[in-house]
This record gives structure tokens, sequence and C-alpha cells, in this order.
């Protein structure tokens, strides 16, 4: 998305799974019961759970066949262990997953040729590409060539103003496929109109062998103040990586890494407006670490972080690891500008 004011060596392709997991409201970076397992800090710490390995800034401020590389909102490995890399303006990198170089660009568009504010992505089992967009917002079905090859049912009330009750730009920032493949999770950047500010909408879908995808389940979900929900990435453990991001002028990203559990979360597909009820329990989560917190790892920024190693992150993907140690990718969105990076970052999670 573009950004508002508020306030490298990968390994092969993993498949994560999601069941689900309760939850409770916090304010500020969360605490939960259940938290991971204190361990010793090893070399770059974020925080006991989490170190980051290395960055790249190699990709930013370049072309690729005419095309700019960069404003990436969303990873995902490809069948192959590729890095699909998404960008915001209508295109869809393949990236060799040592090099980061790009090896291939596909151009997206809607059904009627027009461009997309794409924001989420998924590699599907079948090795086509579920993509979504802010603008209305949609998740369509594309074909490895960039053909559009369908679209899933959106709930009124998850569509843009007057249509529904999302704000423009703060809709389907973070897609990911749950456990089996067989569910898809979008979620929500901002809350709906008559929602408590700061509670966010999970919208699943579900299908049966190969049919298509349709509505099912739907979470709430509390962010820390001025942050939203840019990118989720499903464990092996049945749980979720939730990536928060906010930006503050003069200040720079906040940018927090939250493992959260679905089990016992209540069903608001029928909940009209999330007010802090009786009876409806939002999604619970477990602060991993806060982006600022890690070393800088002699990283320079091009305008006021709180750690120089701070962008605009937004995009991330799950590489590789095992079910208790993870190796996980994440990129900023350059937005295509001056003050901004496009940065690759390798992390190593202990769940």
């Amino acid at each position: 998305m573009r950004l508002r004011s508020v306030l490298a060596p990968l390994a092969a392709t993993l498949t994560a799974g999601l069941a689900a997991a309760t939850c409770v409201a916090v304010a500020g970076p969360a605490a939960a019961e259940n938290a991971p397992a204190s361990k010793a800090p090893t070399r770059n710490a974020c925080s006991p759970a989490v170190s980051v390995e290395r960055f790249s800034d190699a990709l930013d401020k370049t072309t690729y066949e005419g095309t700019f590389v960069g404003n990436f909102s969303a990873l995902a490995v490809d069948r192959d262990g590729a890095i699909a890399a998404l960008s915001d303006r209508s295109a869809l990198f393949t990236l060799d997953p040592r090099t980061l170089k790009p090896r291939s660009v596909v151009p997206l568009a809607d059904e009627n040729g027009a461009a997309l504010d794409s924001e989420g992505l998924v590699v599907d089992r079948d090795g086509t590409r579920l993509v979504s967009s802010e603008t209305e917002p949609s998740v369509r079905r594309y074909g490895r060539d960039g053909t559009v090859l369908g679209r899933l049912p959106v709930p009124d009330a998850l569509r843009v103003a007057p249509a529904g009750r999302a704000t423009a730009n703060q809709t389907f920032e973070a897609l990911t496929l749950l456990s089996g493949g067989r569910t898809l999770l979008a979620g929500m950047e901002g809350s709906l109109s008559g929602d408590t500010p700061g509670v966010v909408r999970l919208q699943t879908w579900q299908r049966d062998g190969h049919r298509d995808f349709r509505l099912a389940a739907q979470y709430g979900y509390r962010t820390d103040t001025g942050l939203g929900v840019v990118e989720s990435a499903a464990t092996p453990d049945g749980r979720l990586l939730v990536l928060e991001r906010g930006f503050t002028a003069g200040v720079g990203n906040t940018v927090r890494l939250y493992l959260a559990d679905l089990r016992h979360a209540t069903d608001t597909s029928r909940v009209d407006t999330l007010t802090g009820q009786d009876g409806v329990r939002l999604v619970r989560k477990t602060l991993l670490a806060d982006i600022a917190d890690c070393p800088s790892l002699g990283a320079t920024a091009k305008q006021p972080q709180p750690n120089p190693l701070l962008d605009n992150i937004e995009g991330m993907t799950i590489t590789g690891g095992s079910r208790g140690d993870l190796k996980v990718l994440l990129v900023s969105d350059d937005n295509q500008g001056a003050t901004q990076t496009t940065r690759f970052y390798s992390l190593r999670v202990r769940l």
C-alpha cells in the first residue's frame, strides 16, 4: 500500500499449515499466556525468539526488462523454491531464491484490464496465484502468465464505502493459505466503520477437494495502537505469524512481529459491529519481536528511523526451517520514492 502517516541465501520451500486459536484484546505490544519459552539470545538477536541474519538492498531502485523493481507488498515461495514477489503496482516478479535477482516479471490486471492495488499473494498447490487488491477489495486467481482465472466472493461489509464499511487503502493487505491448503485467510489492514478502532477483521474461505473457495469463518484481531496488519504467514505448527506496521512522520516506522492463534476465537461473520461485547473472543496474539530492537547490521536509512535497519516493511514469507525453528524473509515497500528503500531481511524465528 502507499504508506500513510499514522500515528542472502534462502532455504527451500516450506509448506505452512494453520489450525486455530483463542484470543485476547491487548493495547500496545501484546504479551499473552503460553508465550514462546525463553531462550538464550543468539547472535544478532532482536528478542529471545527472533534474530536477523542479514539484509540486502541490492534490488533498490533497479529495473528489470523495463519494469521498476520495487513497490513490494507481498512474498511467497513458488513450487520450485523460487521467490514470488508482488508489486502493488500490478506486477509479479520471480526472484532467484539465493541471489534474489529477478528471473521474470508478469503484469497483472483486473478483468477489464485495469491496474490493481495488489497487496497479498499466495502460490496455490497447483501453481496458480491468488492475489488480493485493496481497491474493492478483491481476491483473484491468476495463471502463471497473468491471465485472470476467477474471483472469490467478498462479504458486503468488507467492501470500501459506500458499498460497504471499509476505508479505502485499509482492506486486504495480508493473504495466506492455511492448514492443508483448504483454507485461505485475508487480513484487513484497518477497522470497519462501527467496529472499535484497532480491531480488524480476518476473513477466511474454504474449499473441498478441487472446488472453488467459499466464504467461511471470520475473526476479530486487535492491532497495537497506530499499527495495521500488513502481512500474515501460516506456521507448520498450526499458528500464524502476523506483521503489524505503522509510520510517524519525523520518527519513522514501527514494525512488530506477532504469533497469533485462531483457536477458540469467535466467528464474527454474523457480528455486525465489534465493540468489545461479551461473548466475542478476539484472536490471541503474542509479541515475538519489535524490529526496532534488532541490531542495525550496518544498515543506513534515508529518513529518520528508530533503527536504521527499519523501513516500510510490508511483505513476509516462510522460506524453510523446521517445525519450531523457521527461516522467514521480509521485504520493504519503497513506494518508488527517494526516502525509502527496497530491503530484504532474513530472519530466524523460534516458536
